[in-house]
């Protein structure tokens, strides 16, 4: 029987409309726009200036503290302007502004790096190579890498998971990468396993990619420690806690980390880039996007460079279909529907998902009709519809005490509301102000 997470849950319609495309590489844009902000906490500090020449790989903006990741040129060109401009946040962040030179046209049919297995790098110099790579979660998160990996004595970990569910509906960019780089995704495993001195992986698949299912596990034939699961299909799987509760049933405490329990959990993507840091010393200037619609041209995957503007992966899939209502940062779930295209590719940009009027347009919404569905999908054991009466009314103490700042935003709870109510979007606002007012009393 296949595993999966016992509470909660739902069974939203795929559309993997990708899952065959193989990845092609995007060519190089002419400007690139690289924020300093790509990761969960502190900025990175600039350290170029205007009308500085960059090469590929340089590092343009230094790690700001712990929690924070360095930025490195993913092109070789001139710094034209340091300015703020919109991110898919919608909010104005610090961009790095880069006008690339013509060696960059060679780069577009960039050879590829040939399979590196033999590991000769120690533990401190493992950690060390990837911060300075600039590694954070490409599973969407962008959490820091080297802080996870950086054990202290009393974390007792046993067991590395690495996340390759991609349950989010339309996103392939996981899946892609599992079929085509296989192998040095388990070197990537070996590497961690190395360095954490861990001596059981398990790579976590639902059961809807049998065919990355199989690939991995012969590619991770070569290791016995190495185990492939195939998962029962379900949303939100590939969230952290759900998935190591899937796995090893194991239940992060609330408020706690996955290392609480003895595991670590790293994305196939992240997995990758770290193989490219140790292995061949190619920092994080690229990763790979799935750009899906019902309607579009020709939907496909592409290896990015971190910092191309989003319309340049529209115009390569035929441009936006008359009858388009949004253009959405991530899957249809926990994405986010973006200003403008004109906003670049970062570190946390899994897919661009171009959404129809039909498929976009809210129904009316109506009184809650006290079914319970959305306590019954909620997969953290939560009363979504008292957390949005909550943040509505302005209530946030209560809130915070109804656990709030559990949610994961899945959005599980909007999905089966048979009355339509904005769940999600009041448990968001509520969670921000929340954390804002912790942030103040702090």
């Amino acid at each position: 029987m296949l595993k999966t997470f016992p509470k909660g849950g739902i069974h939203p319609t795929e559309n993997k409309i990708t899952a065959t495309k193989a990845i092609n590489r995007l060519p190089v844009p002419k400007v690139v726009y690289v924020p300093i902000a790509q990761h969960i906490g502190i900025p990175s500090e600039i350290i170029v200036d205007r009308k500085d020449s960059v090469e590929i790989g340089q590092v343009i903006a230094k790690s700001g503290g712990y929690v924070s990741s360095n930025i490195h040129s993913p092109v070789a060109g001139t710094v034209t302007k340091l300015d703020m401009m919109v991110d898919s946040s919608g909010y104005k962040t610090q961009c790095i502004v880069i006008r690339t030179d013509q060696k960059n046209e060679a780069n577009f049919q960039e050879p590829e790096f040939p399979l590196k297995r033999e590991i000769t790098m120690g533990q401190k110099e493992i950690l060390q190579h990837i911060t300075d790579s600039g590694i954070v979660g490409l599973g969407g998160a962008t959490f820091p890498s080297h802080v996870k990996l950086d054990l202290k004595n009393d974390n007792k970990v046993d067991c590395l998971i690495i996340n390759g569910v991609e349950c989010e509906p339309y996103l392939t960019a996981d899946h892609r990468l599992m079929l085509e780089r296989a192998d040095e995704i388990v070197v990537g495993i070996q590497i961690l396993m190395h360095a954490l001195h861990i001596h059981e992986a398990v790579i976590g698949i639902e059961n809807n990619k049998k065919d990355a299912i199989k690939v991995l596990k012969k590619a991770a034939a070569i290791d016995k420690r190495i185990k492939v699961a195939a998962l029962r299909v379900k949303y939100p799987q590939g969230s952290e806690k759900q998935l190591i509760k899937s796995i090893l049933k194991r239940e992060v405490p609330k408020g706690g980390l996955p290392m609480d329990v003895g595991v670590i959990v790293h994305n196939v993507g992240t997995v990758f880039a770290i193989y490219q840091a140790v292995q061949h010393d190619r920092p994080l200037i690229e990763r790979v996007v799935t750009v899906t619609g019902k309607r579009l041209e020709k939907p496909s995957n592409f290896w990015v460079k971190i910092g191309t503007p989003i319309k340049d992966l529209v115009e390569a899939v035929g441009g936006i279909p008359e009858g388009t209502r949004k253009v959405v940062n991530g899957g249809p779930m926990m994405g986010k529907a973006l200003k403008s295209t004109d906003v670049p590719v970062t570190k946390g940009t899994s897919g661009i998902l171009v959404i129809s009027e039909e498929e976009a347009s809210r129904q009316e919404s109506k009184p809650c009709i006290r079914c319970s569905n959305c306590v019954f999908v909620c997969p953290m054991g939560l009363e979504p519809q008292l957390l949005m009466n909550l943040s509505e009314k302005g209530f946030y103490e209560k809130a915070r005490a109804e656990d709030i700042l559990t949610c994961i935003e899945c959005g599980s709870c909007s999905y089966v509301c048979p009355s339509h109510r904005p769940l999600l979007d009041y448990i968001r606002f509520g969670k921000s102000i929340v954390k804002k007012l912790e942030t103040a009393k702090n």
